[in-house]
């Protein structure tokens, strides 16, 4: 595993593929680790193409550092990947992510779009119950914590036991707070994901998805699934006239499916993302499958 230092935090990243070829990151979701079921096996079918690609932890994810400082969690999180891919002096990179990761990347991409050579996003999330339950959980369960007892109960939140298990100094971290000044913080991150009829994505103005220029390819989601809604991916698309919107290679129910993955060694939400891996090669290759 190789860490880097950004702006304190320590980040966790790996890089998969030949030095010196085109390179791709990819972002998973929710606060998964880069070594979850599916994102090493995408990572390196996208690497036998001709490719090299960095997977990373994000703030508060896997072997990463636990921060609370950003303004919100995905603005910490794109602040921090824009920075990651300067130090590691990336250039023009590919930037693919799902769930979460779909909303880092295309923020990301609306920041520093000269320095994104495509865009491709799946399992967007969106929607006024899909927003609400995001907030709820990454926000309301912690500021509930820590109303009632204090930063100790935020620590033996389920939540954090994986990265405090795989990075001890994130309990230190988290027992530093403050509980008042914390729930503060909590409550404007849960604002962040208020839905807006003015967007599909919080944080993105029309504005943003104008700065949207390099090629871009987005999965159509299920008309089942609630958490990242048939619509936002429609939206999505068309705030951004010029990319793709595609089917992608599963069945409307996969993220239902996918949510009733067990935790199990060698399983995980994102086990059949590596499916994607023919469609977003050809697309990086100049197609549109």
């Amino acid at each position: 595993m190789a860490q880097i230092d950004i702006d304190g935090i320590g980040i966790g990243y790996q890089w998969v593929g030949e030095e010196g070829a085109p390179p791709v990151v990819i972002t998973p979701g929710g606060r998964y680790p880069r070594d979850t079921p599916g994102m090493p096996q995408l990572a390196e079918t996208i690497a036998a193409s001709g490719r090299r690609v960095l997977l990373w932890d994000r703030p508060g994810c896997g072997d990463s550092d636990i921060s609370f400082a950003g303004d919100s969690e995905s603005a910490q999180h794109v602040d921090v990947l824009v920075k990651l891919l300067r130090a590691l002096g990336t250039g023009p990179v590919a930037m693919l992510g799902g769930s979460a990761g779909s909303r880092i990347s295309l923020l990301a991409a609306a920041q520093v779009p000269e320095h994104v050579s495509h865009l491709i996003l799946w399992w967007i999330s969106g929607g006024p119950i899909s927003l609400a339950q995001l907030a709820a959980y990454y926000c309301g369960d912690n500021a509930i914590a820590a109303a009632r007892g204090g930063m100790e109960a935020v620590a033996k939140l389920p939540g954090w036991a994986e990265q405090i298990a795989r990075n001890p100094r994130n309990r230190d971290i988290i027992m530093a707070q403050e509980p008042e000044a914390f729930i503060a913080r909590m409550q404007r991150w849960a604002a962040a994901y208020a839905y807006s009829e003015s967007s599909p994505v919080p944080g993105m103005a029309a504005t943003d998805f104008a700065r949207l220029t390099m090629p871009v390819h987005v999965f159509r989601s299920g008309a089942s699934d609630m958490s990242h809604t048939r619509r936002t991916s429609e939206w999505v698309q068309q705030s951004i006239p010029h990319a793709h919107l595609v089917e992608p290679p599963w069945p409307d129910q996969e993220w239902n499916n996918a949510s009733l993955i067990p935790n199990a060694p060698g399983r995980g939400r994102f086990e059949r993302w590596p499916l994607l891996a023919p469609q977003i090669v050809a697309f990086l290759d100049g197609g549109r499958a």
